[in-house]
């Protein structure tokens, strides 16, 4: 099935999000909405629907029908009419930019031009003619219309045709793919096509104009334009599947003001760069690949040829995993596992491991269920071990974990109450003392549940907050973007709330009020945070630009650290691979040293991890690129992740005088989990990408065989 929405119905919707400044703000002071009105040049403005009209969309379908439906305010379809079927499956649909004809391609080797109001056929071309298939035995499996009155047809014979829509003639040929062009996806300003398919690649055309000069008057020269080939990039080992145009609605680092920027010392560029916040931008438009290698890259739309793909999730379907420290279960660590239908709790086995560097096998104590198969959305585990909640699309459950040293059963799983009006959630979370859980319902409100002792059945629900910009609209019904991220302080007196676009809630858990506002800093996302364990009331949260903050919560201001070293980090972190995704400060110490109560905390991604000390001077770097071959924290051994998870533990303790700040250390394998298990010394969970490229059903391209 194949679905394309007609260009002139496309709704005008106000921006998702708000405010896209950056900055933080007192909750009770009045706050100013800034509207975003950045919009990329080339792309034309969307067009309104009259009032009463639904967006309607084409379907083509295996059985040779192309349908064409309305969406009703409920997001249901409603048959408008059905099409003439055709001879064979209808593989591809697509409008035309004015919504009066729909162009279908089918495995038939024929592209087919209706009618969209009378819904007859105007005519047909035989695609195989101008490239290299041979007519009916070919796939037709994308079409693009573009503004001009160009229709481009992407087939199985690796040919990516242009034609005039008006007449159905063939305008250009470009045969350069070496399997099947899957996809097809055009710039907002419709004179860049991007191609891709089964060999990986992704292929730029560019209209071009060229002066030619009629035979008959050689004074008047007229324009012709052209598709040219440009440039090909291959990032994805299998085939590509899908091409999208996106444009970014959201600031990121690169967009911050010019005032606000510190001067470097000027280095000399690398030809070809790497970064890729060097060019996503505010409205800059992105090119994303989809493959079969379950992989996402992004590419800059104008500047294609200058900077290299970026891996969007480089540990592609990341699974939750939260470490419990210390349980009730003789002070040993357990880890939550959450998939797609169970969760799991599993013992972190340590004693084994004594060698930096080495391996475990842990044991699964429990496992549950969904019920009904239900996705299962968040999960979290208390401190103490001894109860564990998750969320499906129906509600929340909770669960009560005891061990019983006497019986055959060593471990057992008892289902706890929760109170019946509480909805599912996107986020939950238990404060520290486990006595409390807190949960981001889907209705954009945030729970404060009081479970009780282990001995207790039921639960109370203690307080609703509704997250609010304005203490003023404290009466009016949740607005707010809906909440995704909750992190508490260790004292159990504040809750951090995230919504999807970055913007940050702070709530007294002691006298049960909004505290603080915090609008999105610099546009970005919140990707991770937390509360150190030495300061309570500290908030450490990064971003998706990977930038790093850290907040005074009581006196509700940007912290000394960041207001000294936000925009002035050294070019090492700069220069961080791959986008943070989570944080993990060392447990705390009853020793009264200095280096006991120093803040510091371990930042990572999926391909590296960074030492940030808050008490530490930040130094600068004097060369532009990281030995990344003398830091190498891994070795190079591969584990099976289908059958369990094993964790890697790094036991390399550096002293404290000789260690760097924002000593950056990158990983073997995409890793999906890092914590603590002590002060000097962390364990990881990885992902060794072999593995996953192995247990794949498909061939890497440069050994696929390729055949209709």
């Amino acid at each position: 099935m194949a679905v394309t929405f007609p260009k002139s119905d496309e709704i005008n919707d106000k921006r998702k999000g708000g405010q896209m400044g950056n900055g933080f703000h007192d909750f009770d002071e009045h706050e100013s909405i800034e509207s975003d009105e950045d919009d990329d040049s080339g792309s034309p403005g969307p067009l309104g629907l009259l009032v009463g009209e639904h967006p309607r969309v084409a379907i083509a379908l295996d059985n040779g029908c192309v349908r064409i439906c309305d969406i009703s305010d409920t997001d249901e379809f409603i048959l408008v009419k059905s099409l003439p079927p055709v001879k064979g499956r209808v593989l591809s649909v697509t409008w035309s930019t004015d919504a009066n004809y729909i162009y279908s391609g089918s495995s038939d080797g024929l592209i087919r031009c209706w009618n969209a109001t009378l819904g007859n056929e105007i005519y047909r071309i035989t695609a195989g003619l101008g490239g290299l298939g041979n007519g009916h035995e070919l796939c037709i499996w994308s079409l693009l219309s573009l503004r001009s009155g160009t229709l481009v047809s992407a087939d199985s014979s690796g040919s990516v045709q242009f034609w005039d829509s008006q007449h159905g003639t063939l305008l250009q040929a470009h045969s350069l793919h070496k399997g099947h062009v899957h996809a097809l996806a055009a710039c907002p300003s419709h004179n860049r096509v991007f191609s891709a398919g089964s060999d990986g690649q992704v292929i730029l055309y560019k209209l071009s104009s060229s002066q030619s000069t009629s035979s008959n008057d050689i004074n008047s020269p007229s324009t012709m334009k052209r598709w040219i080939y440009v440039h090909y990039v291959r990032a994805h080992t299998h085939d590509i599947r899908a091409l999208a145009v996106a444009v970014p609605i959201s600031h990121e680092a690169a967009d911050i003001k010019p005032e606000k920027r510190i001067k470097r010392a000027r280095r000399a560029e690398n030809p070809i760069s790497f970064r890729y916040h060097k060019w996503a931008h505010l409205g800059v438009p992105m090119l994303i690949s989809a493959g079969d290698d379950t992989k996402l890259f992004a590419y800059p739309v104008k500047e294609f040829t200058m900077f290299s793909p970026h891996d969007i999730c480089p540990a592609p379907q990341r699974t939750p995993i939260q470490l419990v420290h210390n349980s009730v279960f003789n002070q040993r660590k357990l880890l939550l596992v959450q998939s797609s239908q169970k969760i799991e709790v599993q013992l972190l086995q340590l004693k084994n491991v004594r060698t930096s560097g080495g391996f475990t096998k842990n044991v699964v104590v429990a496992q549950v269920n969904s019920k009904a198969s239900q996705k299962i959305i968040c999960s979290t585990i208390s401190n103490s071990g001894a109860l564990f909640a998750y969320s499906d699309h129906k509600k929340p459950s909770l669960f009560q974990l005891k061990r019983d040293e006497v019986g055959k059963i060593k471990w057992d799983v008892r289902k706890r109450e929760l109170p019946q009006i509480l909805p599912f959630a996107h986020s939950m979370i238990f404060t520290h003392d486990s006595s409390k859980l807190i949960v981001a319902g889907h209705d954009k409100r945030i729970y404060v549940v009081n479970v009780g002792g282990p001995d207790e059945v039921k639960s109370e629900l203690l307080h609703t907050f509704t997250p609010l910009r304005k203490s003023q609209d404290q009466e009016l019904p949740p607005t707010e973007p809906p909440i995704t991220r909750l992190f508490t302080s260790s004292d159990g007196q504040w809750l951090a709330a995230v919504n999807c676009f970055g913007d940050i809630y702070v709530f007294n858990l002691e006298i049960l009020s909004q505290h603080w506002f915090i609008s999105r800093l610099d546009g970005a996302s919140v990707t991770a945070g937390g509360f150190p364990p030495q300061n309570d009331n500290v908030l450490i949260v990064t971003t998706s630009s990977n930038q790093v903050y850290a907040f005074d919560v009581e006196a509700k201001q940007l912290g000394e650290w960041s207001k000294r070293h936000t925009y002035a980090l050294p070019r090492r972190y700069l220069e961080f691979p791959g986008e943070v995704i989570g944080l993990s400060f060392p447990p705390s110490e009853t020793s009264s040293s200095p280096s006991a109560t120093s803040s510091s905390v371990v930042v990572y991604s999926s391909r590296a991890m960074c030492l940030i000390d808050f008490g530490l001077p930040v130094e600068q770097d004097e060369s532009d690129m990281l030995n990344t071959k003398d830091s190498r924290a891994m070795n190079s051994q591969n584990f099976n992740v289908k059958k369990r998870i094993e964790v890697k533990k790094m036991i390399e303790v550096k002293k404290e005088h000789n260690r760097r700040n924002f000593e950056v250390i990158p990983f073997e394998n995409p890793v999906l989990c890092l914590g603590h298990t002590s002060k000097n010394s962390i364990f990881m969970v990885d992902k060794p990408w072999l593995q996953v490229v192995k247990s794949l059903e498909g061939r890497p391209v440069h050994r696929h065989i390729y055949g209709t």
